[in-house]
């Protein structure tokens, strides 16, 4: 009997038509790092009394589907996970093509995610994917990745895959070294690390249903939070946490080839740090700045990918 093995294990992702079914056919196969997404149903204990010591049997509880995936930063699968997050892209260019994702959209598309294990075998298909969770780190080293938090509706298990055959994308992973800070459009230096987390808060419509699921996953009021460690060089970064005042930043990769992911944030507020000094070693500080939305732009942030694909 063969055992199964996460080096085997295949994901493949299609955007749907109508929420909560997933579609005959579209479906691209998907880089992934790890991934938790999978349904439970937990069991409730019987509260029932007078049956002596031993419990009598437990009942059912709702089904719960979500789970993250870890996923690489590149050039071309990353952008359907910015659909999924922001809403359809701007498309223009003729071939490389340029893709802007606006926040701010009060719809989201769903997703139908197949997961398989082929040794087993077994497909798993999640339909009703939502978005709901897309963080990421830029440090000076290490493997490039984010994690998307999604909410599905439910679960479908199958001994052959529903996905057909998939479409393959050309894996163009963006690193760390590619990456670059700018604030107000000059390089921001010093800085050690920076996270970066787009939420769309879901509200999720537990309706009652005779199957378990829920009835949708409605996006509620955005939020794009994050931190940025810094060696404490100049006073322009406390200085503008004092005054209140609002700067933008952007987070970009650039690959050599010419291929772009550029998340561009409009208005981001500064908090007041506390400034330490630990010991004889360099100082740093630690600013959690939060977005919203600036008024000249009319959004929050921006997100564009330049690659070879035409449409997502």
């Amino acid at each position: 009997m063969a055992r199964a093995q996460g080096a085997r294990a295949q994901m493949a992702l299609a955007f749907e038509t109508t929420y909560g079914t997933p579609p005959v056919g579209g479906f691209t196969k998907m880089p992934f790092a790890s991934t938790s997404l999978g349904a439970e149903q937990p069991l409730l204990n019987s509260e029932l009394l007078g049956y002596g010591r031993d419990p009598l049997a437990p009942i059912k509880d709702a089904v719960t589907a979500d789970g993250d995936v870890v996923v690489p930063l590149d050039a071309e699968a990353f952008g359907f996970w910015l659909k999924a997050a922001f809403g359809d892209p701007t498309t223009t260019g003729i071939g490389p093509w340029t893709h802007e994702f606006q926040s701010g959209s009060w719809t989201l598309p769903s997703m139908s995610i197949e997961t398989g294990m082929p040794e087993v075998p077994r497909f798993a298909m999640y339909s009703g994917c939502v978005l709901d969770q897309i963080t990421w780190q830029m440090q000076r080293s290490g493997l490039l990745t984010a994690t998307a938090r999604l909410v599905a509706q439910g679960e479908s298990i199958g001994t052959t895959t529903s996905a057909g055959t998939p479409a393959t994308l050309e894996l163009q992973r963006f690193g760390h070294f590619n990456g670059a800070i700018t604030r107000n459009g000059s390089a921001l230096g010093n800085v050690v690390s920076a996270d970066i987390t787009y939420a769309n808060n879901l509200d999720r419509i537990e309706t009652i249903r005779s199957d378990g699921r829920i009835d949708g996953a409605d996006p509620s009021i955005a939020a794009l939070t994050g931190s940025i460690e810094v060696r404490f060089a100049d006073q322009t970064l406390v200085t503008q946490a004092i005054n209140g005042d609002p700067c933008e930043l952007e987070f970009a990769y650039v690959l050599p080839s010419g291929e772009s992911l550029r998340l561009t944030v409009h208005a981001v507020y500064l908090p007041r740090p506390r400034i330490e000094i630990s010991g004889p070693q360099g100082v740093q500080a630690t600013f959690d700045w939060q977005a919203a939305r600036d008024s000249v732009v009319g959004r929050m942030c921006t997100a564009t990918l330049i690659n070879d694909i035409e449409v997502y």
